[in-house]
């Protein structure tokens, strides 16, 4: 896939897209597509990269707590407080 590096707007082709998208890997292994040989690989933080449109990637894949306000939402429901499981801070 084609992303574009956020810092300098060049392009970057990123082949291991399981990697990508898994919020637990913070970077990812790509190139950058410019002249006509091939460039060696680097690792791209998964933060400075978008997609080609300017658009930044989905934030499920790089924060791995990226539900956590939803979860502890319903966690903290009306059960969780009757069941003393939820501590909320006053």
């Amino acid at each position: 896939m084609l992303f574009k590096d956020v810092t300098t707007r060049h392009l970057v082709e990123v082949a291991d897209v399981v990697t990508l998208s898994n919020p637990y890997e913070l970077t990812v292994v790509g190139r950058y597509l410019w002249g006509e040989e091939v460039q060696d690989p680097e690792v791209f933080d998964k933060t400075e990269l978008c997609f080609l449109s300017g658009e930044p990637l989905p934030r499920c894949w790089h924060d791995s707590r990226y539900r956590e306000k939803e979860v502890r939402r319903l966690r903290c429901g009306t059960e969780a407080q009757e069941k003393g499981d939820c501590h909320r801070e006053v």
